[in-house]
């Protein structure tokens, strides 16, 4: 992910990146590939899903320079060619193991499209003291660190990662005790809160994977 940030892709071509990524290791053992490729992979084979094409010269320098920080970007040489032709061929195999599915449905329309409706809903001064909408932004990039993109409906993320950011901050949507229902479900009707807080627990697990990382 951060390499995509430093390549400038935009957000969308990133999270088909992690979501290409995650979607092979769950059909291939973690073991059996090297996941510093097939990440280089997916960001080229999400660079051309998403038409925003990049040049396997910048995934390698920039890739290089991450697990290198300080380094000169590699010399047009033997390992510079072998390290392409293998981020290819990982390409094709990573193809073939998705069967060629490698168009997603993310949750940041949706997103978008709920923090509208909730800025109206809430009044101006809740809006403007607290940061939701960068927070439910900040929340729903952290859960392409994990395989959320995988598991649940990508309106479900939406919605969940805005609920997490109003709890973050306390605040409240008005008049929900008086609806007929919870201002979630009005998002999406098959939403359940046990939903929500499965993909708040996932999502807070992720937190804590980083937190325990030596």
């Amino acid at each position: 992910m951060e390499a995509g940030v430093k390549l400038g892709m935009q957000s969308i071509p990133i999270a088909t990146a992690c979501t290409i990524y995650h979607k092979f290791f769950c059909e291939i053992n973690l073991d059996a590939y090297d996941p510093y490729l097939v990440a280089m992979s997916s960001l080229y084979l999400a660079g051309k899903v998403e038409e925003q094409h990049l040049r396997t010269r910048d995934i390698i320098n920039v890739s290089n320079r991450y697990f290198h920080p300080g380094s000169e970007p590699l010399e047009l040489d033997s390992r510079f060619w072998a390290l392409r032709d293998s981020i290819v061929q990982c390409e094709l195999l990573v193809l073939r193991v998705l069967r060629f599915q490698v168009s997603f449905q993310h949750p940041h329309k949706y997103l978008l499209h709920y923090l509208i409706s909730l800025k109206n809903w809430l009044n101006r001064y809740s809006w403007q003291r607290t940061p939701i909408s960068v927070t439910a932004w900040a929340l729903l990039r952290d859960s392409y660190h994990g395989g959320l993109c995988l598991r649940f409906r990508a309106q479900h993320i939406a919605v969940a990662v805005l609920h997490l950011a109003l709890q973050a901050y306390g605040v409240e949507v008005p008049a929900e005790a008086e609806a007929e229902k919870p201002w979630w479900q009005v998002f999406s009707d098959d939403l359940t809160k046990p939903i929500i807080d499965n993909i708040v627990s996932d999502l807070i697990q992720i937190y804590s994977m980083d937190t325990e990382i030596p």
